[in-house]
C-alpha cells in the first residue's frame, strides 16, 4: 500500500482510508451493523493489507469498533479520523473529550466538523473551530478540518487557513458528490496547492 503525508497536517497515512460510515447517521452504519468484533476484525484485516488510515464518526457509532481494532493492531500503528456535528464551543469541546474516552486514546489524529452544508460555516461554526484549535494546542488532536456536503462549503474550505484536512465526496459513480468530478478535482488540486490534506 502506498503511503504519503497528509498536507500541512504532516500525518503519515496510507493512500486508502477505510471508512466506517456507509449509510451512517444516528449512531449506526452498515459497517457497525456487522457487530463490535466483526467490524474490529475487518479493520484489523485492512491493517494487515496495508491500510493504516481509518475514518470514524460520532454519528456512525463506530468509536467502540475502532477502539477494539486498535487493541488488535496497536493504536500507534494507525491514523484515526472522527467527526463532530457540534457547531458551538461547548458542544465540540465535550465531544472531543468523549471521543478520547470512546476511542480509548489520549489523542485523536484528526477531528473534522461533520456534514457542513453552507459556505458560511466559518462564521456559524467559529465556536467549534476554537474548541478544535484549543484541543490541538493541548495535544488532544493532531489536526482539524471539515467534512463537506455542499459545493459552496467545500470551496470555502479550500480557501481557509484554519482547515488542515478535508473529507471530499468523490467517487467513480458520481454518487452523493457535491459537484461534477471535474469540479471536485479542481478544488482538490487547489487544496493540495494550499497544503490541505
Amino acid at each position: 500500500m502506498n503511503k504519503g503525508t497528509l498536507g500541512k497536517a504532516n500525518l503519515d497515512v496510507s493512500s486508502l482510508c477505510f471508512g466506517t460510515g456507509t449509510n451512517g447517521w444516528g449512531g449506526r452504519s452498515n459497517q457497525t451493523d456487522l457487530g463490535l468484533n466483526e467490524l474490529a476484525d475487518l479493520l484489523a484485516y485492512t491493517y494487515d493489507k496495508g491500510v493504516t488510515f481509518w475514518d470514524s464518526a460520532d454519528q456512525y457509532g463506530s468509536h467502540p469498533h475502532v477502539a477494539k481494532a486498535c487493541e488488535i493492531v496497536g493504536r500507534d500503528n494507525v491514523t484515526i479520523t472522527s467527526k463532530t456535528t457540534s457547531r458551538d464551543y461547548e458542544g465540540a469541546k465535550a465531544d472531543i473529550d468523549r471521543f478520547l474516552t470512546e476511542l480509548q486514546t489520549d489523542c485523536v489524529d484528526i477531528i473534522l466538523m461533520h456534514c457542513l452544508s453552507s459556505d458560511d460555516w466559518p462564521t456559524k461554526c467559529r465556536g467549534a473551530m476554537d474548541a478544535l484549535s484549543e484541543a490541538k494546542e493541548a495535544g488532544k488532536i493532531r489536526a482539524h478540518g471539515v467534512s463537506c456536503h455542499d459545493y459552496g462549503a467545500f470551496l470555502e474550505a479550500s480557501r481557509s487557513d484554519w482547515v488542515e484536512v478535508v473529507l471530499a465526496r468523490i467517487n467513480y459513480g458520481g454518487h452523493n458528490m457535491d459537484g461534477t468530478p471535474e469540479e471536485i478535482i479542481w478544488v482538490l488540486e487547489e487544496m493540495d496547492d494550499n497544503g490541505i490534506g
